[in-house]
């Protein structure tokens, strides 16, 4: 074992000196800031992708969607209750100029619930359809997937019109979720097999098909963050305990003291992709791409050996994150040992997955490293010191701490943990290692 001999470099015993760095950190928003800019309510960030879509970020179809203040409110509000079926409520539901609700109950009753223009508002929908009255479309996430042809033969379990987000256009521009959109009709339909309620004061409300479910952190969105409980809400916007699978038609019970109020860090699950919300105040304490990449030359320029080839290893640029370079550093999942890509130490028995760290003889899967380049996942600023099991994506300690201990959810009843950066369920006892780096002998 020649591990005593070579020098090993934690990323933590750098010396991160430029004075630069501290500035880059939090600057609100990148730089270019116009004098008047629109006030922004926050992002929606999909998980299990690195920056961007596979194949590009595309109009409304994209890995991150900012909610800005419109230039004139078209959020709505519930007004008028009709019990169908009478001639009103036909009229609300043929009318394409008015939002409405109907709740089916019966081939003979209807309940439609008219909507009507909230000055005070602004409305985001949600959803896989790419028709005009969705904000951000949003698709099936396959972990791992590194081109969107890959989901295409998926039957997809998002739903259409998934949820809306309305925003109050005053400070502290308060944002909340809804299950279900309105379409192009401007139109909710609450079948018959859908799950639906009289409430106690007399209103309606119900359930969408695979629900529309979120999770709030406990401690906000920061390096002390722990998992919340994930809740399901209702098209009127009531929290509830979990159904017992996603499309049960019993409810889950009301919990009162919970709200559809996001906070900086929630998390949405629409069932075959989740969202994080990042609030604007969130967001202006989160390292920005710019502090990613100066973290990435500084791991660079500290020169890291491989302890074999003794060729020095470099983290590809962020622009180049899906191909394996040859200065790629690799991992041994089991030790942390950081590695430059070498055949040694295969084990042919075990189908080649596995290999021998040639620093310490632990045997263990062989990965590149790749840095976590989405700066809206991380909790903190510390520098990339730690790496997702199995995928090898690079982040902070913290981080990678954090997101271990989310449970998101997966098929229509179970949980698991999974890299927000490519969304592979995490393998190991943690889910993360710590890397062990070598550096130069000169």
């Amino acid at each position: 074992n020649n591990e005593k001999s070579v020098p090993q470099l934690l990323i933590r015993d750098l010396k991160f000196e430029k004075p630069s760095l501290a500035k880059l950190m939090f600057s609100p928003d990148q730089e270019n800031h116009p004098a008047k800019a629109p006030v922004k309510y926050g992002e929606l960030i999909v998980l299990g992708y690195n920056g961007s879509l596979p194949n590009g970020d595309r109009g409304r179809r994209k890995s991150r969607f900012a909610l800005f203040k419109r230039a004139k409110a078209n959020g709505v509000k519930p007004s008028t209750v009709h019990i169908a079926c009478t001639p009103q409520a036909a009229k609300a539901i043929s009318n394409k100029d008015q939002h409405s609700i109907s709740y089916t109950l019966s081939r003979a009753q209807t309940v439609v619930v008219e909507y009507t223009h909230d000055s005070n508002t602004d409305m985001f929908q949600i959803g896989r359809s790419t028709e005009s009255p969705i904000d951000f479309v949003v698709t099936d996430t396959v972990p791992g997937s590194q081109s969107n042809s890959d989901t295409q033969s998926v039957q997809s379990t998002i739903s259409r019109f998934a949820c809306r987000i309305i925003c109050e256009r005053n400070p502290p521009f308060t944002a909340r979720i809804y299950a279900a959109g309105f379409d192009s009709s401007k139109n909710i339909f609450l079948g018959e097999k859908a799950a639906k309620w009289k409430t106690s004061d007399g209103q309606m409300d119900g359930l969408t098909t695979n629900g529309v479910l979120v999770m709030h952190p406990r401690n906000g969105f920061t390096e002390d963050s722990k998992p919340g409980v994930w809740r399901e809400i209702s098209v009127c916007g009531n929290v509830f305990s979990l159904r017992e699978t996603r499309s049960a038609q019993q409810r889950g019970k009301m919990v009162e003291n919970e709200t559809n109020q996001l906070q900086d860090g929630s998390l949405i699950d629409l069932c075959g992709a989740t969202l994080l919300w990042r609030t604007a105040e969130g967001l202006a304490r989160t390292p920005t791409v710019k502090h990613l990449e100066a973290l990435r030359q500084e791991i660079n320029a500290a020169r890291p050996q491989c302890p074999v080839g003794f060729n020095t290893l470099a983290f590809p640029s962020m622009k180049r994150k899906d191909v394996v370079d040859e200065k790629q550093p690799w991992v041994y999942l089991n030790c942390g040992h950081v590695h430059g890509y070498h055949n040694w130490g295969n084990k042919e028995e075990r189908d080649g997955k596995d290999r021998e760290c040639p620093m310490c003889r632990s045997v263990g899967p062989y990965v590149p490293l790749w840095l976590g380049c989405e700066a809206g996942f991380y909790v903190d600023a510390g520098p990339p010191t730690h790496a997702f099991s199995p995928c090898g994506h690079v982040c902070s300690e913290k981080t990678t701490a954090y997101w271990s201990q989310i449970p998101l959810p997966h098929g229509t009843h179970t949980f698991h943990a999974a890299c927000p950066f490519c969304a592979h369920q995490l393998a190991g006892e943690q889910g993360y290692i710590r890397l062990i780096f070598q550096g130069p002998l000169d």
